[in-house]
Parts: structure tokens; sequence; C-alpha cells
């Protein structure tokens, strides 16, 4: 595991100080509070050194406090970009660049080198790489001697070769020094500066750390049962924690990384004079109105201002108690969070875990079964707890132990002083469980009548029936976990709680019996229509429904009656309109009998039959005229009557 710690030095006249680690307070987002105090003679410099992973943390957090001489200043070693570094040098090198690239970067400088025991100098004038697909690669110098001859060299035969310039020697090593620097993950050097006088100093900081972790164990063994809790503890950091105050926080306070150590560079514009321009074409715009302008203004980004997150205090911790080996931590609130504070001092070697027991008390729990998933024939074992300690039991694996024998494993989130949380840790093979599902159908509730719009409220029971088998010689408490489903409410029984996805009811179980428990709920539904076009038959149905009061049900009666009325007089309407339909089909059938028979002679007295009956008919048509308008009329009185009789209605 990369170590993320940090080692102090100080450098100055006698003996160097110290600042060993007093107080180290973990939580559970990844980082560490850490308090370190010593002397710091006068002139003296402190140099911290810190993980480069660290040093945003230690720059957002360092806060410094001295005694005495005090503290004149505080300084640290700056970083750059790998990029940033080398734009400062006129070498370039690449990853798998060849030697002969390099000095054909560099032509022009005067190049030393050694082949056969001779040594030659002349200026650069060009390098490359020779060879091809059936010659090998070989790298190749040409120099200009100082006699003005050019002779190219075979870099595979030259044993040494130096710049005769020593600036660009030095700056070669620079370069190869800034690269590796730049790419180190070794420490950071943050340096405190005395002032004139000796005086006391304490440092605190946050720095990365491995988050603590907490498990327990739960002990039936007769009477109430105990829990013991242990904190697993990672020291990570390169020195030990030698008699150090612990404390360890349970909760999540926000944390963040800001890019602190990192320097950042803000890319200028570049400005230049207007007459070094060429002139351009120019288009403008057409004018738009002052309203306009001030949308356009106000529609413009704005930069969002971000403070700096509340500060958070931590309290000294009193002074160290002694040390025992149970029990050794006493539990506090510190504001939203819960902290486990050991009374005595804690070591822990670097590089090394320790397990450290913050708990040991007896808890009220009671042990179960319970049921909570459909797919599975058999319950779990399961345990009721009752957080009874009075401190915050942090979340963590939990082994449970039942007449002195292992029985299971259970996970547990963090739980508050007197919160009630349930726990399975293992299959309960001598409980069998069944499930039926049944359905009724839908029976009208409610119905209500608001601005001609008729409501009517219908309900869907369902019945979902565990069958449950105890089969052996011991009785039981079974808890039945039973989904909460959006749109249903729950009819029978009454549970014993609710969660915020299911319902939990409690079942006794008699040794060697069956037994059964039925969920009853009922899911409602909303419909809604003109009262105008419900059907009478309809709204007869709702007329004799029993929920209905007596005056909703006078109303219903009136509109009913009206409707009837309406529906009769559009039936005689459509009866009037039929016969006339049939009686013009029989004057059509006689128009062409009469016009047949004109073309006969001695047909006069049928042809004048038929025109008496062409006549008469006549007359019924006219009748039915009449009947129909009447019955039209009639209608139109109903609805007026029941439109006004609609709108006036509510209940």
């Amino acid at each position: 595991m990369r170590r993320l710690g940090l080692v102090i030095l100080f450098t100055g006249i006698g003996v160097a100080a110290e600042l060993p680690v007093t107080t180290v307070v973990l939580y559970k987002h990844g980082v560490g509070y850490f308090e370190r105090a010593g002397t710091l003679e006068a002139g003296e410099s402190a140099r911290l050194e810190f993980h480069r992973e660290a040093m945003d943390d230690v720059l957002k957090s360092l806060t410094v406090e001295a005694a005495g001489g005090g503290v004149a200043a505080l300084r640290y070693d700056a970083a750059d970009s790998l990029q940033r570094i080398v734009e400062r040098f006129r070498i370039r090198l690449t990853r798998e660049q060849p030697l002969s690239r390099l000095l054909d970067q560099l032509k022009g400088e005067r190049l030393e080198i050694t082949l056969g025991g001779n040594r030659v100098s002349g200026l650069i004038v060009g390098a490359r790489t020779v060879g091809g697909k059936e010659q090998p690669e070989r790298e190749k110098v040409t120099l200009l001697w100082d006699d003005g001859s050019m002779v190219t060299y075979d870099l595979a035969a030259v044993s040494e070769l130096r710049f005769a310039d020593p600036a660009l020697q030095r700056e070669l090593r620079d370069y190869l020094a800034a690269v590796t620097g730049a790419r180190s993950k070794d420490k950071r050097s943050l340096y405190i500066d005395a002032a004139g006088a000796a005086g006391s100093v304490r440092v605190r900081y946050i720095i990365p750390v491995p988050v603590w972790k907490s498990s327990y164990r739960l002990i039936f063994s007769g009477g109430d049962p105990w829990l013991e809790g242990w904190a697993i503890v990672d020291n990570t950091t390169d020195e030990d924690w030698n008699g150090v105050r612990l404390a360890l926080v349970s909760g999540r306070p926000v944390s963040f990384i800001a890019r602190l150590y990192e320097p950042r560079y803000v890319k200028r514009p570049t400005a230049e004079l207007p007459e070094e321009q060429p002139a351009a074409p120019l288009l403008h715009e057409g004018a738009i109105a002052e309203q306009a302008l001030a949308k356009r203004k106000a529609a413009a980004p704005m930069r969002a201002m971000k403070g700096p997150p509340p500060a958070v205090a931590l309290e000294a911790l009193p002074a160290p108690g002694p040390s025992t080996i149970a029990a050794a931590a006493a539990g506090r609130e510190a504001g939203e969070l819960f902290e486990y504070r050991f009374e005595g001092p804690v070591t822990i070697r670097a590089g090394q875990s320790a397990m450290l027991p913050f708990l040991q008390e007896r808890i009220e729990a009671r042990k179960l079964v319970i049921y909570s998933d459909d797919g599975s024939l058999h319950p779990r074992y399961a345990a009721e707890l009752t957080n009874s300690t009075g401190k915050t039991l942090d979340g963590g694996p939990v082994t449970v132990f039942d007449g002195g024998v292992y029985a299971g494993e259970a996970l547990i989130d963090t739980l508050k002083a007197g919160d009630k949380r349930l726990i399975s840790y293992g299959v309960d093979l001598g409980t069998r469980i069944t499930t039926r599902f049944d359905s009724s159908s839908a029976a009208v509730r409610e119905v209500h009548l608001r601005r001609g719009v008729l409501e009517t409220r219908s309900a869907v029971r369902e019945t979902k029936t565990y069958s449950i088998t105890n089969v052996e010689a011991k009785p039981k408490v079974l808890i039945v976990e039973h989904p909460a489903r959006s749109g249903y409410d729950l009819v029978s029984p009454k549970p014993a709680e609710k969660t915020a996805d299911a319902y939990r009811f409690e079942v006794k179980v008699a040794p060697q019996e069956a037994t059964q428990l039925a969920v009853v709920e009922e899911r409602v539904l909303k419909t809604t229509t003109a009262l105008a076009n419900v059907t009478p038959d309809l709204l007869a149905s709702y007329v004799e429904n029993k929920r209905l009061s007596e005056t909703a049900r006078r109303q219903l009666r009136a509109v009913l009656d009206l409707k009837r009325k309406i529906a009769e007089a559009d039936a005689e309407v459509r009866r009037a309109t039929g016969a006339i339909r049939e009686v013009s089909e029989d004057q059509d059938r006689i128009r062409r009998n009469i016009e047949s028979l004109s073309r006969v002679s001695g047909q006069q007295e049928q042809v004048q039959k038929y025109a008496a009956e062409l006549a008469r008919l006549e007359v019924r048509i006219a009748g039915l005229r009449d009947q129909a308008a009447e019955a039209r009329r009639r209608k139109a009185q109903l609805e007026k009557q029941l439109n006004e009789a609609i709108e006036a209605m509510e209940f």
C-alpha cells in the first residue's frame, strides 16, 4: 500500500528539534487529522517532508500555533508541470529518442569525442540515422574541423563525448534533473522559520490515510447479549505513532481535493497595435432597440463566486489516561458526528495495523426469524438490535455467536443511540413458508359530482396469504416483510412496524404447528366522466349504491328521470322518422304504378284508386312530421332542464 505519511526534520544550531505525533483523529472518508508539538529554537527552521500526493490537503488545512518566539514564515518546495519545466531549455528529449537526434538539434555547438583512444573536436554539422531493411541502422555525426574539413563519425565507435561549452553541459544535466524531479513521487518539503526567540510550536493538518474499519461480535450466552466492537486502524505513514491520543470519528463530513500544490497559469490574449494589422472588410450590424441590448447584456454568463468551505473546529483531547484492553474507548457526540476516544495512549508502529476494542457492553437484542424473499422457501435467523449502549455504532460486519458456537454473519449500517435494526445471519431450515395470491373484482366505493363531472372511486382488493410451517419443537417469532406497493393501501392486519418500502408483521408460531398470515391490500381506481354522457343504465347502478347519501341519490334520481324522458322522446323521433321513410317508399311505389297504368287504356278507375291512396299517405306523412317535431321540441326542453339540473348539482 502506498504510504502517504511524512517525516519532520529540524536543521539548525545544535541538536535537531523534534515534533512527535501527539494526536491522531481518523475519519471514514479517507483523511486523518494529525497534531504535533515541540520546541523550536531561535533561528531554527523546521522542515516537514510530505509525500507529493498529500501536499494539496496539507496546504488546505495546515495551522501553526507558536508560543514564545513565534513563527516568521512558512515556505515550501514549489511544483511545476513537466511541460512547463522543459519549455525553459533548448534541449528536447522524447521517449526512445536516438542520440543522433539530440546532436542534430544542437547544430553549431562544439562537440568533443573520444574514439580509439584519440580525442577530436569540431562543430556539429548534423547527425542522422542511416541504414535500411537490408542493413542494420547506424547513427552518424558530422563535425566541421578547425581547418575546414568535414568528417563523419560512427557514434557506435565513440567511447566518450561531451560539449565543449560548460553552460550547455550544465543545461543538459539540469534538464535531466528537472525531468526526473517532475516525475518523481518522492517527498516535498515545507519549512517553518522561527522568529527571534525560542518557543513551543504546535502543528495541525490533515493528510490522506486509509479509512478505519469496525467489526462486531454479537454473543448470545444467556441474559442480555454482549456486543463487542473492534476498530481496525492502519498506520501507513513513515513513522511510528508512539503513545498518541487516538480518536475515531463515525460519520462522513464533506471533503474534497483542491489542487493547491500545482502552479496554475492563465493564458493571456495577444494584443497588437492596430497599425500593425492589415485592414479587413467591416460588416456593420443593424441597429437594435435599447431594450433588446439590455436583454443581451443580462443574458451574458456571470462568473459564480465560490466561498471557502466552512471551518470545522476540533476539540483538543484530554490528557492521556491509563490504558486498558477492554472497553478502552469513550464515546461522545461531536456535532453531527460521533467520536470514539481512546482514553489511554496508543502505539502503532509504522507500516503496521492494530485491532483496538472500542465497545464491550450489554445490548438489548432478541432472536427472531425473518422472511423477506418470496423466492425462498425458508426464512432467515435474525436478531432485533436496540442500541442501548448510548453510543453511535459505526457500520460494519457482525459475527454472531450463539451458545458458544459460531452462528453466522451479518452486516449493519450506522446505528444511532436508541435506534433499532434487524440483522439476519443464517437460513432457518426448520421453517417453511409458501405464498398464495387472490384478487376480487372492483366495487364502487365513492361517487362525487361537481360542475357536471361525475367522479367515481372503486376499489380492488388483493390478498396475499403466507402459509407458515414450523417443523421444530420450539416456538418461534417470525417477522414477515411484505413489500409496500405504490398505489396500494393496507387494509389488514396492522403491521408491527413499517420501513420505507415494506410492512413488517410479527407472527408467533407454535412448535410443530402451521399457521397463516393473510395480508389484505386495496387499490383505489379513480374515474371521471361528464354526467351528461352517462347512460341511464349506468346511472341507475350509481343510484342503487348503498354508499351514496340520500341527497345525492335524490339528485341522481331526478337526473335519471330526465334522461329516461329524453331517451323516450328520442325514441319517438326515431319511430316517426322511420315511419315517414316507410310511407315515402310506399308513395314512390304508387307513383311508379300510376305512371305505368297511364300508358294502358281502360285503367282509369285503377289510376283513380292509386291517386286516392297517394293523397291519404301524404296526410299520414304530414301527421308523422308534426309528431317528430313535437318530440324534438320536447327533447330539447328536457335537455335544457337536464343541463340546468346538472349545473346546480354538487355532492
